[in-house]
């Protein structure tokens, strides 16, 4: 006879069932920066008696931890527990930063492997990434590690460290111009279109107790103007770089910051400006790099800025292969997760004296026109002559030109001859938009949303015909490249695959879950139309053939 299951006990194992479920949840990812916790992570406050409540960052806190064997650090919590280490200026480039065996040391002695990330720049210091124990992923405060070749020969660490600053409240950069100081921040304006009043805040230059404070005239987005000091307010006697960070007036409140203003710096009258440039940022992108660059730089693309967003595909060795191919190409470590909008405003200001025109297209996504299918060669007028006359300048601000989404197009792997030869099946319909802008015709707010800026006043979009410009984009690639995009989508505004919102966005990919798991038929899908005008096309005008079919010039 079956025994009976007491009625207290099904209450009782789903009440563990649930607690078990709300712990996995809590330690699968940092927990966000809350209205709750934007005080105590970032900051210390301290009190006297002579003085009100002031913030200090904690970053101060760990310089004073410097000693032999470690490295005067600030540190960054990322997502996915990924701590991001950046060293203070005062530190000279290590000598093995590419070959060392670097650690992060916690409390406690826990350790992780670092490995380097990049150089930031303005003032250059070198960053390193490691990983947060996941046994000191259980319990908050989140400490900052130490950086050590040898932890071994290290006191062992109280657990006094200060806490680690958080990405998601954040001074991140900060950008100079002749007449004012571009900063961008992270946590302020937290909603597309909902934005702090420049009222509310003050720029601080300097510490948060003793620092120059000014004016912010605008705030949008994840960007800030702040007015420069008067006269000699900044000058030192021992020349170290000035911190500089926002200030919310009213709740004592100073932003984290691992920003630095430096004087601005302005281009060399004997260089005269690029009519045309590209800014894109890119992630693990290597492989299809050289394809973008010579193809458009054939078209009519001088020059292209590259905004790194923390690639580990040995970007920079290819990079350099290309500039000694004698195109012009440079690079900007852009590490800062879901701030693609944010870079591009970067790129708009300090592309500003370089460039005239500015192309915002993906690495993916190539620009032709229908009307050069007859065309034996190439031209440098060709992308240019889709601007408007010189005449027309003081009008036009910005040429918006359309785009055909291309499926995998049957394809298992990344087509050796490239994508433009690879994929040829796609959507019927256009979907979405790219532009070409004028960078004088920005808005000084520098708001940009889906590769599109606000234009001053004066100035408006003329949008290309389908039979003058379209943007090919081979957007739904063989799976195996494809699923690289899991891993955060670079907009701060669109969701991330896999969060479970927005199902029916035109940001999400149909039939595709928030899981990278490849959905059945996946090589077929978004199959409507057979088009290989650009894939016949490049082949006239790049390939040559071979003993295996064609090879393209950036195989060579």
């Amino acid at each position: 006879m079956a025994r009976k299951v007491p009625t207290t006990f099904v209450p009782l194992l789903a009440l563990i069932l649930y607690l078990a479920c709300f712990y996995h949840h809590l330690f699968s990812q940092p927990p966000p920066v809350s209205s709750v916790n934007l005080l105590s992570p970032p900051l210390t406050a301290t009190t006297n008696a002579n003085s009100p409540t002031t913030i200090i960052p904690q970053e101060q806190e760990q310089e004073k931890q410097s000693h032999d064997g470690v490295l005067s650090t600030v540190s960054v919590l990322l997502p996915a527990w990924e701590i991001l280490v950046i060293l203070m200026p005062e530190n000279p480039m290590p000598p093995d930063y590419d070959t060392g065996s670097y650690i992060c040391l916690f409390p406690n002695n826990d350790t992780s492997p670092a490995k380097p990330s990049g150089i930031l720049q303005f003032p250059s210091r070198a960053t390193f990434k490691c990983d947060l124990p996941e046994r000191l992923r259980r319990r908050m405060p989140f400490p900052q590690p130490v950086l050590t070749t040898s932890p071994e020969n290290l006191p062992e660490r109280n657990t006094s460290a200060p806490e680690l600053l958080r990405w998601n409240f954040l001074v991140y950069e900060s950008l100079s111009t002749e007449t004012d100081v571009v900063l961008f921040v992270k946590g302020l304006n937290k909603r597309q279109g909902v934005n702090r009043t420049p009222k509310e805040l003050r720029c601080v230059f300097g510490d948060a107790v003793n620092g120059v404070r000014t004016a912010i005239t605008s705030s949008i987005q994840e960007v800030f103007r702040c007015r420069l000091p008067e006269g000699n307010a900044l000058s030192s006697s021992d020349n170290k770089p000035v911190k500089i960070s926002l200030e919310i007036q009213g709740q004592n409140l100073v932003v984290p910051s691992v920003a630095y203003y430096t004087p601005p710096r302005k281009v060399a009258p004997e260089q005269p400006k690029s009519q045309l440039c590209a800014c894109t940022m890119v992630y693990n992108a290597a492989k299809y790099l050289k394809e973008w660059v010579v193809y458009h730089s054939e078209i009519g693309i001088e020059k292209f800025i590259l905004y790194d967003n923390g690639s580990d595909d040995d970007l920079e060795r290819v990079v350099a292969e290309i500039v000694d191919q004698g195109y012009n190409v440079s690079t900007s470590f852009w590490l800062w997760p879901k701030m693609q909008e944010a870079g591009f405003s970067h790129c708009a200001a300090k592309a500003k004296d370089s460039c005239t025109w500015m192309v915002y297209v993906d690495v993916d996504e190539f620009i032709y026109s229908p009307s050069w299918l007859d065309l034996s060669k190439t031209s440098y007028q060709m992308l240019q002559s889709l601007l408007p006359k010189k005449s027309q300048i003081g009008g036009v601000g910005e040429v918006m030109i359309n785009c055909y989404e291309f499926g995998p197009s049957n394809q298992k792997s990344n087509p050796v001859n490239g994508v433009m030869q690879g994929y040829n099946c796609r959507r019927k319909a256009e979907n979405r938009h790219k532009s070409i802008v004028l960078l004088d015709a920005i808005d000084e707010l520098l708001l940009n949303v889906i590769h599109h800026f606000q234009l001053k006043k004066g100035y408006k979009v003329k949008k290309a015909e389908l039979q003058h410009a379209v943007v090919n984009h081979y957007k739904f690639q063989a799976w195996s490249e494809f699923q690289i995009k899991f891993r955060r989508r670079v907009s701060a505004y669109v969701v991330d695959w896999m969060e479970e919102m927005n199902p029916k966005s035109k940001d999400r990919t149909p039939g595709l879950g928030y899981a990278a798991v490849e959905p059945q038929g996946w090589p077929e899908k978004f199959c409507e139309v057979y088009d290989n005008r650009l894939k016949d096309l490049t082949r006239r005008w790049f390939g040559t053939k071979s003993e295996s079919g064609y090879l393209m010039a950036w195989q060579i």
